[in-house]
């Protein structure tokens, strides 16, 4: 090993905390850049290659049979920007038997010759394609159970046809849930029923702008009410992302949090060393190292612990990272995702670049030292700073201990400002994360949509036969159960809500149908703009439901899938991502004549103000039971495993800060009570005691943490402000005031504290050795 490999390797070895602190900061901040880079690079990639392999469809449009014919939509194909189209495609909505593990849900069957393949390629997954009447393909997103060789029964069309299952396949734009060759259509759609599917690629469809121009291309010369249905892929490609995309912004903010904080605490070590290892410098250059030299030692002494620290932040990454692209990539049947190579490098080295750069230009006054200047210092440092501090402290009434820890900042400022910079950071991280989990735990209330005191939930479907002597359990009248609740003393205001599955024109999947009986404002449905619903024929949908269909606030949508399509007009947004935000709230009076058989009901009461809900519950479970079903307080819970994964990496990377913050404290006030060791002699052998000595170093901390901690606060805030809508704008959510304005007085004043305990702590250890250092062994200190 060379000269100089072997000062960088003592270094290292002599200086463990500074070595730790830097491994620590370097570790965390590329984690979370290989996470979240990692993330914004391939958050897409899956059905960005689908897209481009199967020619997607840009635009996917459904008409109205009884608006237009077959040989107008044909026409439209050769309209301005129109680069490819296919159709038109006769569609219909029909519901299957329920059948074991396959539901009686609606789904949306096309008829088409083939897969295609210049638009909207259908990519056989499994089995074959229809080739005669009697034959279907389903689509591997389709609410069915895709087995080869089973029957899926259409009740309610004449001669309840059955189709058989030949094969399984994918559309990269979700174009129908099942397909079936054109003759087998007239059997699926009722008499003046059905519509027909076209689908357009453009010349220019990369924004929205671009798809709207495109849309009005190819209906302009069509009927107004022609189209009731439409999908764009961009809103394919926004869900298609959205598990990923709420991620990066949160990644972000905590892979910038940590490369500063590494910056500074680099700076800050590097800077320090030189500043006590004057005379090891002025050794070294005595023994023949140039200044270039001594420079690189101190470069390297940094480079050795952030390497590592590079490694294993690069592994974490990774670890954090895989199960989150694997679930992503099985969306389109892509192969299992891995970290890009050049994300890995790209981060690393710019990790080490960043920890070099900043370490030669804190070690460039090691190179300018003279060697006669270095040599002639000793270990004791100039202490003219602070001395007006000191001299306004001794006249405070404060103990001498305290006066002297409170003087000390000022006599180390540019220290003092590194360590109260780490402080902040770790302030500005714990802020944001309570926010965050605050603001994730609104969202899930607004996720379960019920703050009802009471709940009388639908029981479930029970199909197995009873047992030899038992009697079958009675099904619960939804009528009687609303009789009893109103005839409950104690009752105050209630409502009941039904679900039901269905279709919408133009978008497949299924979608949820919440009718309610009474008022459901009250029941913790949180608006983000429009109103509630206050009549028949009115709903209220999420936002991702806009997006998906392209709709706003004061459209209409047509809901498939019942006894005849319902058309209800949007008066309202409301915050829901379950079902991917696919909802429609709306009255029951709405889905009267549609489906008036609605018994899936459940129902949610508010007690009257005096009544105690555990006597409320045991009462109305008396006059349940015989109806076959049962009361329960609360409401219904809805959890989510992305708030889990979110809350998780949030407290990990969180305290990873807070540990590398207490770090940098503990290394710069070791490096201080180092430089007083004499001075720490003296005031021992004047008679202060061991926890006096304590009380000073902690002192000197203490104004520091204080104005970390109440800067970090707003800090904190302002960067939660900023993340949290980018957050939501990922999962296509638009998060109302209730949702970001999470912080109240009860929640600042014990952040604004927590600066102080930061560097409270990170001052213990070095205020436990200061205290038991002996005496004598100080004073012999030159």
């Amino acid at each position: 090993m060379s000269a100089l490999g072997r000062v960088v390797r003592s270094g290292v070895a002599r200086r463990r905390v500074q070595t730790l602190v830097i491994g620590l900061a370097t570790m965390m901040a590329v984690a979370a850049s290989v996470l979240g880079g990692s993330l914004l690079v391939v958050s897409g990639a899956p059905f960005s290659d689908a897209f481009a392999d199967q020619h997607g469809a840009h635009l996917s449009v459904e008409f109205d049979a009884a608006e237009v014919s077959a040989a107008q939509l044909s026409q439209s194909a050769d309209a301005e920007g129109v680069s490819g189209a296919a159709g038109p495609f006769r569609t219909a909505t029909v519901t299957p038997e329920p059948d074991g593990p396959s539901p009686g849900w609606p789904i949306t069957v096309v008829g088409r010759e083939g897969p295609g393949e210049d638009v909207d390629e259908v990519r056989l997954l499994d089995g074959r394609w229809p080739a005669r009447p009697g034959e279907l393909v389903l689509s591997a997103g389709a609410p069915l159970v895709p087995v080869l060789g089973a029957e899926v029964v259409l009740p309610g069309l004449p001669g309840d046809p059955a189709l058989t299952v030949v094969g399984t396949a994918r559309s990269v734009t979700g174009t129908a849930d099942a397909w079936v060759v054109p003759s087998q259509m007239p059997a699926l759609t009722a008499p003046g029923g059905g519509g027909y599917q076209m689908l357009y690629r453009f010349a220019g469809a990369d924004t929205g702008a671009a798809i709207a121009a495109g849309r009005e291309a190819v209906t302009g010369a069509l009927p107004p009410e022609a189209v009731v249905g439409e999908q764009s892929w961009l809103a394919v490609k926004k869900s298609a992302e959205r598990d990923t995309a709420v991620y990066i912004p949160f990644l972000v903010a905590f892979g910038t949090l940590g490369l500063v904080m590494s910056v500074l605490i680099v700076g800050n070590v590097v800077a320090a060393a030189v500043g006590t290892g004057t005379r090891r410098i002025g050794i070294l250059k005595a023994v023949g190292f140039t200044p270039a030299q001594v420079v690189r030692a101190y470069v390297g002494q940094a480079l050795v612990p952030a390497t590592a620290g590079t490694v294993l932040g690069v592994l974490t990454g990774h670890l954090l990272a895989v199960p989150v692209l694997a679930e992503t990539g099985e969306v389109y049947g892509s192969s299992s995702l891995t970290i890009a190579p050049w994300v890995d490098l790209t981060v690393a080295g710019g990790a080490l670049g960043l920890v070099a750069v900043t370490a030669w230009a804190s070690a460039w006054r090691a190179g300018r030292l003279r060697t006669v200047d270095a040599l002639a210092v000793g270990r004791t440092t100039v202490t003219g700073r602070g001395r007006w501090a000191a001299r306004l402290a001794g006249r405070l009434p404060l103990p001498q201990p305290v006066a002297l820890g409170l003087t000390r900042p000022f006599a180390r400022p540019a220290r003092v400002l590194a360590m109260g910079t780490a402080v902040l950071f770790g302030t500005v991280a714990v802020t944001f994360t309570v926010g965050m989990v605050a603001s994730l735990g609104e969202v899930m209330e607004a996720r379960a949509h019920d703050v009802a005191d009471v709940t009388v939930p639908a029981p479930p479907p029970d199909f197995a036969p009873p047992l030899p002597g038992e009697e079958k359990r009675p099904t619960a009248d939804p009528a009687a159960v609303a009789a009893a609740i109103e005839a409950g003393p104690g009752t105050g205001k209630y409502y009941s809500a039904a679900t039901i599955r269905a279709t919408l024109s133009g978008v497949t999947g299924i979608v949820d149908v919440i009718a309610f009986t009474h008022d459901a404002s009250w029941g913790g449905y949180t608006m983000v703009s429009g109103r509630w619903i206050d009549r028949p024929g009115e709903a209220v949908v999420p936002t991702p439901f806009l997006a998906t269909t392209g709709t706003r606030v004061g459209d209409t949508v047509t809901v498939n899938g019942l006894a005849e399509p319902v058309t209800v007009r949007i008066v309202g947004e409301v915050l829901d991502p379950r079902n991917d935000g696919m909802q429609v709230f709306t009255d029951v009076a709405t889905l009267a004549s549609a489906r008036p058989d609605l018994t899936d009901t459940s129902h949610h009461i508010a007690v009257a103000p005096g009544t105690g809900v555990s006597d409320y519950v045991d009462a109305l479970n008396e006059d349940l039971a015989p109806l076959g079903a049962t009361a329960q307080e609360g409401g219904l819970s809805s959890g989510g495993d992305m708030v889990v994964t979110l809350n998780a990496l949030s407290v990990v990377l969180t305290l990873m800060l807070v540990a590398v913050a207490a770090l940098g404290v503990l290394n710069s006030v070791l490096l201080d009570t180092r430089e007083r060791f004499q001075e720490l002699g003296i005031h021992k052998a004047l008679g202060m005691t061991p926890r006096q000595t304590v009380a000073m170093v902690i002192t000197s901390v203490v104004v520091t943490g204080l104005a970390a901690g109440a800067l970090g606060v707003p800090l904190g805030v302002a960067l939660h402000g900023w993340v949290l809508p980018e957050m939501g704008e990922g999962v296509g959510l638009r998060l109302p005031d209730s949702v970001i304005a999470v912080y109240g007085p009860a929640q600042l004043l014990p952040l604004a504290l927590g600066g102080l305990l930061i560097a409270t702590a990170g001052a213990l250890l070095p205020a436990g050795w200061a205290a038991r250092t002996r005496t004598a062994t100080a004073l012999r200190t030159e």
